[in-house]
């Protein structure tokens, strides 16, 4: 641990002072004094990867706006989290990735923050650059949509040393031409994938999802004024991971984990994740 790490320091946020710590960033002051910045590629349980760059704010004398879920706080630093070259910045964020990807199935957050910033996808071309993609269905459990994916990382950084350390996919290809892929672009049943579906649990756009709520959402049988999650301890072994079990009419449709839960820290294993109901058990057999 830092030594330094419990002394505290001032900073200036959108003209009100705040107290820290040097470990502290400024995503995590800003969360702590009510102030809620948008984020994509942020995971609690992650390390900041820096790629969505939504989350930026407006240093004093910093060039460019710098990444508040990454930069740690320093003594006598002014923040603006609002200013009108950060709202412009986070606006042509959404527009350019709401252009080139489907986000019908986003979380509730990126949907509102395409309304609230007045985001116009539209300005940049008549249709989705990746939508094209076909859903890749290759085993009983999970679905992956790749049309929907804004390349965030946080699925790779699951898979590899933030949890599974199992690297059964990365990021191929360059430009729009990037996609997660498996080595070799093999199918994911002959990959190094262990099906815990840790990636599932971090992805924010629906572009990995259990196949269940694949086909719900699919034939319009997904209803959100239907479901309700319950809290429980995983049954299958003494280790005490929670899961948070969302159901529709007593049908298991998603299952993930507290993030802040401090045995599982948002991670399952193959039967936590798909051994409640939502999915069989056993390991996927190839096409």
């Amino acid at each position: 641990m830092n030594p330094q790490s419990n002394s505290k320091i001032s900073l200036e946020i959108d003209g009100a002072q705040c107290e820290a710590t040097p470990d502290d960033t400024i995503l995590s002051v800003c969360q702590a004094s009510g102030i809620n910045l948008p984020t994509i590629c942020f995971a609690s349980n992650l390390t900041p990867a820096n790629t969505c760059r939504i989350c930026v704010v407006e240093l004093e004398g910093s060039r460019a706006l710098v990444p508040a879920c990454s930069r740690k706080v320093s003594e006598g630093m002014t923040i603006s989290t609002n200013s009108a070259r950060v709202l412009t910045s986070r606006k042509m964020v959404l527009e350019l990735l709401s252009s080139s990807v489907d986000l019908a199935r986003a979380d509730t957050d990126m949907q509102a923050w395409l309304t609230d910033y007045e985001a116009d996808p539209s300005r940049h071309g008549p249709a989705a650059a990746t939508v094209s993609q076909a859903a890749k269905l290759q085993d009983t459990l999970y679905v992956r949509d790749y049309a929907r994916c804004v390349l965030c990382y946080k699925c790779v950084q699951a898979c590899g040393v933030e949890a599974q350390h199992s690297f059964a996919i990365t990021v191929a290809n360059r430009g729009f031409d990037a996609t997660i892929a498996t080595e070799f672009d093999i199918p994911l049943p002959d990959s190094a994938c262990v099906y815990c579906g840790n990636c599932i649990g971090v992805c924010p756009t629906g572009a990995l999802i259990f196949n269940i709520e694949f086909e719900m959402r699919e034939s319009g049988e997904w209803d959100e004024s239907r479901q309700a999650t319950t809290r429980t301890v995983c049954p299958y072994c003494g280790v005490g991971c929670n899961l948070e079990i969302l159901a529709q009419d007593e049908t298991v449709v998603r299952v993930t984990s507290p993030a802040d839960h401090e045995v599982s820290h948002g991670h399952l294993c193959i039967k936590g994740r798909f051994g409640t109901g939502a999915a069989p058990v056993s390991a996927p057999e190839p096409n």
